[in-house]
C-alpha cells in the first residue's frame, strides 16, 4: 500500500514525506502493536483502570513522541499538520467509542469480552481507514473537484450530527434491524450464549456462529460508517497520505485500553456531538475554500494552525458544557 499511495501523492503533486522506510518502520510498529494486543487479550479478563490508564498513557506519548520527531525532522509545518491531525482523529474516535458502547450493551457482552471486542473493531477499522484513505489520495489524483466533494460530505456529516443531536433522542441499538446481524443469521445459526473468544463452534454436527460473531460483525460495519468521515475530515487538515494513515493509526490504536478510562464519563459528554459537527463543518468549509481557491486564486484558505486552534477550543468548550450539564449526576435536557 505505501508505495502505491506515495506514487498517487506524487502524481497529484503532494510532497510526501512518507519514504519507503518511514511507511515500512510505521506500518510495522503498527502491526506490532496490534499483535501483542491479540496476544494481551488471548485470556479474556476485565480490565482494571490502573491496566486501561496505563495503555492510554503509553498510546498517548507514542504518538506524542512521533508528533516531535516528525516537527524535528521535517519542520514545524509537517508537525502541525501531525497533531493536528491526530488530535482531530482522536476526538471522532471518541464517538466511536460511543457507538461501540451501545453495541456492547445492546449485545450483552461480558466485560471480560469486551476488550476482545473492541480489538477487533480496531483491527477492522485500521484496513478500512487505509482502503479508504488509498482511495482519498487516487481521488485528489485524477479529480479537480475532489476537494470540493470531501467538503461537502463533511457539511452533509455535520448537518446530520447536529440534526440528530438536537432531535433529543437517544441513541439506541436494534440488534435485530442491524443488516450485518441480518445476514449472518440468514447463512448461519447462532448459540445462544458466548463461548469464550470462539466466534464459531460446532453444535448437533453443524456450525454454529456464537454472540461475539455477531457484534464484531456489528462493529465492522460501523467502522465504515465511521471511515467515510474520518478519512476525508483529515485530508483537510494534511495531503499527505503519510500523515493520514499516521494519524489515523495512532488515534485508533489506543481506542481499546481509552474505552475503559472513558466508560463512565462517555455518558457525560452530552455536547460532544455539536461539537463534532462543528468541527466537521468548519473542515468542510475549509476544503471548498481550499478547492475554491485552486480556480480562483482571490479566494482565501484557512492555514491549519487557525484548524488547531479551533478543533482545541471547540473540545475544550462542549467538553466543561456537557460536565457543567451533567453535574451531580443529573443530565440537564439538551435541546
Amino acid at each position: 500500500m505505501s508505495t502505491s499511495v506515495s506514487l498517487l501523492a506524487s502524481s497529484a503533486g503532494v510532497e510526501s514525506i512518507g519514504t519507503p522506510w518511514l511507511w515500512a518502520g510505521t506500518i510495522g510498529v503498527v502491526l506490532a502493536l496490534l499483535v501483542l494486543d491479540f496476544a494481551l487479550t488471548r485470556r479474556p479478563h476485565e480490565v482494571s483502570m490502573r491496566e486501561a490508564i496505563g495503555w492510554t498513557v503509553f498510546y498517548i506519548a507514542l504518538p506524542v513522541a512521533f508528533g516531535v520527531y516528525l516537527w524535528a525532522s521535517n519542520g514545524s509545518t509537517i508537525g502541525v499538520e501531525f497533531f493536528t491531525g491526530y488530535l482531530l482523529e482522536k476526538s471522532l474516535s471518541v464517538d466511536n467509542l460511543f457507538v461501540f458502547m451501545l453495541l456492547l450493551s445492546a449485545f450483552a457482552v461480558p466485560a471480560a469480552l469486551a476488550q476482545r471486542v473492541l480489538l477487533y473493531g480496531i483491527a477492522g477499522a485500521l484496513v478500512l481507514r487505509g482502503i479508504f484513505i488509498a482511495l482519498g489520495a487516487a481521488a485528489l489524483a485524477t479529480l479537480d473537484w475532489a476537494f470540493l466533494l470531501f467538503g461537502v460530505i463533511l457539511l452533509i456529516t455535520a448537518i446530520k450530527l447536529l440534526s440528530d443531536a438536537m432531535s433529543g433522542h437517544e441513541q439506541a441499538v436494534d440488534i435485530s434491524e442491524m443488516k450485518s446481524v441480518r445476514l449472518l443469521r440468514r447463512f448461519m445459526p447462532v448459540t445462544d450464549d458466548y463461548r469464550g473468544t470462539r466466534m464459531t463452534v460446532r453444535e448437533a454436527g453443524r456450525r454454529a456462529l456464537t454472540p461475539l460473531a455477531l457484534v464484531v460483525a456489528a462493529v465492522m460495519a460501523t467502522d465504515l460508517v465511521f471511515a467515510v468521515d474520518s478519512v476525508p475530515a483529515v485530508y483537510g487538515v494534511t495531503g499527505d497520505p503519510f500523515l493520514v494513515f499516521a494519524t489515523n493509526a495512532f488515534a485508533l490504536l489506543g481506542l481499546r485500553a481509552l474505552y475503559f478510562v472513558l466508560h463512565a464519563a462517555l455518558s457525560r459528554l452530552v455536547h460532544l456531538a455539536y461539537g463534532l459537527a462543528i468541527i466537521l463543518a468548519f473542515i468542510g468549509v475549509k476544503l471548498v475554500l481550499h478547492w475554491a481557491h485552486g480556480v480562483w486564486a482571490g479566494v482565501p484558505t484557512i492555514p491549519t494552525a487557525a484548524s488547531l486552534v479551533v478543533i482545541v477550543v471547540v473540545l475544550a468548550t462542549v467538553t466543561l458544557t456537557s460536565l457543567r450539564a451533567t453535574r451531580g449526576g443529573k443530565t440537564a435536557d439538551v435541546p
